[in-house]
């Protein structure tokens, strides 16, 4: 065996002679929470050096035309970033990372360590209506996914690293570890062991470590706990969550059918020419709808108005405070459109933080209206600021225990447990029953190809149906002679099923050995009969574009079938059998479980 010429194929060898495979993982998580929190940071801040130098005093003087071209010209750079400089899709974060997870064995073009940094700070930058949480996510599972893969690990081992680059880029650009680690648990259906723990935890610790070290301790939401909860605040709790749950199934049925409008646009240019129009039109209109909105979120927990605001013609024919809940309403129902627009522009970013900026106004609006109303009733309106975020999290992202983790450590409201697990539950359990599958998982649920909690189901979208495919079955056509059939295609077949194919390799029936046994052995018999004669169509048909391996597996139950012929593009491929699919199954299985 000749040695490794190069250093890095060196340091492979002494690695495996030096390092046991545990301790190594140990330490690559440690080293990908470290890259990833310099990631999210430099996003953060590349994206607040574009939003200082457009918002210069000279560009600021225009401020009504301002609002209206720049989230367009926004997504033009964006998409003429992605089509000239990256020259791939750069898909949305977090549903990329789970296609890769449960399609691509772990695997994340190198593109994607860069791209999503690029065009999401330009569209964030210029104004788009999304978050940055998305595509460092993206970037993040992309740099743990590609590490794996420079030095050679298993696709098991990759799927850690990716979950930990995740968890690690979510810790850094909110500063939440634990809400991190739950968060991939939750929605990346990671099985929680000890081999998949350990590194999550390192690399969500580095991470957030690598961000206070960069960026100091401060929370990117601030909050001070003023006032407790109260067990006479129970009941307008419980009534936040039903309402978080009516709000997170308004902003799914929103997104999805502006995305699907989108997608049905084929030209890029219209998209993203169409999209930018109507998204410069509804910040022009509603102005704090520029941007991730962090600034509205923030006054709202510290008990103030956003300052743009009170610049309202509204409190000319409503009393202020009533003028004021006007005006939020309509901020919070717009939000989702401006996200969704920004998407369907082609731009790049996350709906992290639209959910928490709807969710943050419902809870305002909820303890204003209360506050206001005859009744005699007061409510703490930061509180409920921070209980609606919980909400809407919990509702859209179908993430209950990350809602409640999330927002406790990312404003250090601890002392709220209580009412957010009320809201949070309450909100899930809504929305759940008319959203199946939250917005991040709604495309792969889909396409049978989400990976869920349950081993069985998880283990079959692992499979790829490409990969369970035997092609050593000789073909023979209608016309063949039983004298042809059993001198030239029997005699030599270790199978004893033949797929019969038509002059432009189309299957039109099976035969089976078994089905000519009582003649094939007559001479009188060879020349006057054909393979037309005794072939059947079988019962299934597996269609190689539209069946996942829960359909194959459901064929295979329902049928009885051992072999079932496999379709592509209306071309025979080959077979699946029920013994090599239960190999396949279990050896699987055996990995998942480890």
């Amino acid at each position: 065996m000749s040695k490794p010429t190069t250093r890095f194929g060196r340091f492979l060898v002494w690695r495996l002679k030096h390092i046991r495979n545990q301790e190594f993982i140990y330490i690559l998580s440690i080293l990908i929470g470290l890259s990833t929190g310099i990631v999210a940071v430099l996003l953060k801040n590349i994206t607040h050096f574009i939003q200082s130098a457009i918002h210069h005093e000279s560009i600021i003087e225009h401020t009504q035309f301002f609002y209206f071209i720049i989230p367009l010209v926004g997504l033009i750079l964006t998409y003429l970033s992605i089509k000239y400089i990256i020259r791939t899709d750069v898909s949305h974060g977090i549903p990329s990372t789970l296609f890769a997870i449960s399609k691509k064995d772990g695997v994340i073009k190198k593109v994607q360590t860069w791209g999503s940094v690029l065009t999401s700070s330009l569209t964030v930058g210029f104004g788009g209506s999304v978050g940055l949480e998305g595509p460092t996510v993206a970037t993040g599972a992309a740099i743990g996914s590609n590490i794996a893969r420079a030095f050679h690990l298993s696709s098991k081992t990759r799927m850690i690293l990716l979950s930990a680059a995740a968890a690690g880029a979510m810790s850094a650009i909110f500063k939440v570890p634990i809400a991190s680690i739950i968060f991939v648990v939750e929605v990346f259906s990671l099985d929680l062991t000890l081999t998949s723990l350990i590194p999550l935890l390192l690399a969500s610790v580095s991470a957030v470590l690598t961000s206070y070290f960069l960026i100091g301790d401060a929370y990117i939401l601030e909050f001070t706990f003023k006032d407790k909860f109260l067990l006479a605040d129970t009941p307008w709790v419980i009534l936040l969550g039903v309402l978080g749950g009516v709000l997170s199934i308004y902003f799914t049925e929103v997104y999805r059918r502006i995305g699907n409008y989108f997608d049905g646009i084929k030209s890029q240019w219209s998209r993203v020419i169409i999209a930018g129009i109507f998204l410069g039109v509804l910040i022009f209109i509603i102005p704090p709808l520029y941007g991730e909105g962090f600034e509205v979120i923030n006054s709202l927990l510290a008990g103030e108005v956003p300052n743009n605001l009170y610049q309202s013609r509204l409190e000319s024919f409503l009393p202020v405070d009533w003028a004021i809940i006007t005006l939020l309403f309509g901020l919070m129902i717009f939000k989702i459109v401006a996200a969704a627009l920004t998407f369907g522009g082609k731009g790049v970013g996350g709906i992290f933080v639209p959910v928490l900026f709807m969710g943050s106004i419902l809870g305002n609006i909820m303890a204003r209206i209360i506050n206001l109303s005859p009744i005699g009733v007061h409510v703490s309106e930061t509180n409920f600021t921070l209980l609606g975020m919980s909400g809407i999290v919990a509702g859209v992202l179908h993430a209950p225990l990350t809602a409640v983790f999330l927002i406790a450590e990312l404003t250090g409201g601890y002392k709220l447990f209580t009412p957010l697990i009320i809201v949070s539950a309450i909100s899930y359990a809504i929305t759940k029953i008319f959203v199946p599958h939250s917005v991040y998982h709604h495309e792969l649920a889909k396409k049978g190809q989400l990976i869920t909690h349950d081993k069985d189901r998880a283990v079959l979208t692992l499979m790829q149906l490409g990969r369970v495919i035997e092609t050593n079955f000789t073909s023979i056509h209608p016309e063949m002679s039983l004298g042809e059939l059993v001198q030239k295609v029997i005699r030599h077949s270790k199978r004893n099923m033949f797929p019969v194919l038509n002059s432009k390799s189309e299957l039109v029936g099976v035969l089976n050995i078994d089905d000519i046994r009582s003649i094939m052995f007559d001479q009188n018999l060879y020349e006057t009969t054909f393979v037309r004669t005794y072939m059947k169509m079988p019962e299934e048909i597996i269609i190689f574009e539209d069946d996942d391996m829960n359909r194959v597996m459901k064929k295979f139950r329902d049928s009885g079938m051992w072999n079932i012929p496999v379709i592509e593009n209306n071309q025979y491929k080959g077979f699946v059998s029920r013994s090599k699919l239960l190999t396949v199954y279990r050896r699987k299985l055996i990995e998942f479980a480890s």
